[in-house]
């Protein structure tokens, strides 16, 4: 089986790489879908985090995962590649609401492709791409955060980034 584990991870943080590992434990193949979306204004363009993304599956000896780049729904996306499921990370009740609205539209849309929602590590139910860049941007430490291999990547980009 194959699953699709989409976002726009900008950048990819250490809690998407535990979703990431833990789904790919259980599907043949997980593709990380990076999506388009227009109401999000990414720090990082789409090559760098495909860049970013791919070091990090290497760098976690992950065989089984790849990472495309795609636009429109989810849903779409996922019955294009070959998916059968669309994976999930939520972290919090927020998360939650959200992700059960998407889920159920998905249903709608495509019966055949579902979507599984996987409970963030404890350790990571406090992470996201918008605190790391809030980190990085004040000259915190994100180590920990981001998977080591792009650690020097996403702080320098950061550093020079204007708020």
């Amino acid at each position: 089986m194959k699953a699709v584990y989409s976002g726009t991870f900008d950048p990819i943080t250490n809690g998407h790489m535990d979703i990431i590992s833990r789904a790919s434990r259980m599907f043949d193949e997980v593709v990380v879908l990076i999506m388009r979306n227009p109401k999000k204004h990414c720090m990082f363009t789409e090559e760098e985090r495909m860049n970013m993304i791919q070091k990090s599956i290497e760098d976690a000896h992950l065989s089984n995962v790849s990472v495309v780049a795609g636009a429109g729904l989810t849903v779409d996306m996922a019955a294009r590649l070959g998916a059968s499921a669309i994976v999930r990370g939520i972290r919090a009740v927020s998360d939650y609401e959200y992700e059960l609205m998407q889920a159920t539209a998905n249903m709608k849309l495509n019966p055949d492709v579902e979507t599984m929602l996987m409970i963030a590590a404890p350790e990571y139910s406090f992470l996201s791409s918008s605190a790391v860049k809030e980190i990085a941007i004040n000259g915190g430490n994100i180590k920990g955060m981001v998977p080591d291999v792009i650690v020097d990547e996403v702080s320098d980009k950061m550093a020079h980034t204007i708020i």
